[in-house]
């Protein structure tokens, strides 16, 4: 059975575990791998962002810059750029703060009991989207790229999300394969989530977040999305995002060629499903309405392997 939570994120408490919560992804970005920038402007991605929620999504998650495979990402405050021929034009603080807030501002205005994540690794960012209204903070880095993440989401005493990633984007293609992806992966977000309590960070308002893809190519994956329950060990709830991911484009692969984004969608539902069967508390996706359908059947399986 997967194991049940309160999960504490300011204004309320989500359960998780009866059911399956769905988290539609906006991205307000120009370059998402996902949809080629097609919510930048804001006013179409706040449409999005209303259309997942009538499709019956529990929780957007906003973001305004991309970690894609090779994205350039910025360094953390207080030290020193890493130095590396792909790295171009990093988002700022202020272009990422123009891109988010004027959509989490709207989708409140308009649905103003809906949940809304920032999916962001910036201090300042976390700060302004939560005071516009945002209960969650979705952090890809696990508060390892900004020191003052950890204190400020502390502070404000919303939701945090601790995401699980080897390296940085533009370093994944030359990470050396773990010996043991699954240890790795659960030995390294205690680490964090530990780190985050000892700065003020309440546990109940923490859930891990394994990093399907981020830093794990197709081998390692796979392993990692069927031992995913070992996981349920360090005790905090799970949220799972294998949406549409270059694994899943490798599965489909035809004549030579992986899947493109756009045929990755049945995949993605099998991934999800399957996620959802070993425990998965929250699916992170792009295509809800497929996701919150697969959710009820394998709810009713979840619920129906306990009798």
């Amino acid at each position: 059975m997967r194991p049940t939570f309160e999960w504490n994120i300011g204004r309320c408490c989500l359960a998780l575990g009866p059911r399956t919560l769905v988290m539609g992804v906006v991205n307000v970005t120009p370059d998402s791998f996902s949809d080629g920038g097609r919510y930048f402007d804001s006013g179409d991605a706040v449409q999005h962002g209303l259309r997942l929620l009538d499709e019956g999504a529990d929780i957007l998650d906003i973001g305004g810059e991309s970690t894609r495979p090779g994205a350039a990402v910025a360094p953390a405050s207080g030290t020193k750029e890493p130095s590396s021929p792909k790295r171009h034009n990093p988002v700022s603080v202020q272009e990422e703060l123009r891109r988010v807030l004027p959509v989490i501002q709207e989708v409140k205005r308009a649905r103003p009991g809906c949940v809304v994540s920032v999916d962001t690794y910036k201090a300042e960012v976390a700060r302004a989207a939560v005071a516009e209204g945002a209960e969650i903070v979705n952090d890809v880095s696990a508060f390892r790229w900004d020191p003052a993440m950890a204190g400020t989401v502390a502070e404000l005493g919303c939701g945090a999300v601790l995401m699980h990633m080897r390296g940085r984007p533009e370093e994944w293609r030359n990470l050396p394969p773990p010996d043991d992806v699954v240890a790795l992966v659960g030995k390294e977000l205690a680490e964090w989530a530990a780190a985050a309590m000892r700065a003020g960070v309440a546990r109940q308002r923490i859930a891990l977040d394994p990093g399907f893809g981020f830093g794990k190519n197709f081998e390692q994956n796979y392993p990692l999305l069927a031992h995913l329950d070992d996981l349920h060990q360090m005790g905090f709830p799970l949220i799972v995002g294998t949406s549409r991911k270059s694994f899943i484009g490798r599965t489909l692969r035809r004549d030579g060629h992986d899947a493109p984004v756009e045929e990755r969608g049945f995949g993605t539902l099998a991934s999800e499903t399957a996620a959802m069967l070993k425990g998965a508390h929250i699916i992170r996706t792009h295509d809800v309405k497929a996701c919150v359908d697969a959710a009820r059947v394998a709810d009713v399986l979840l619920e129906a392997s306990s009798w």
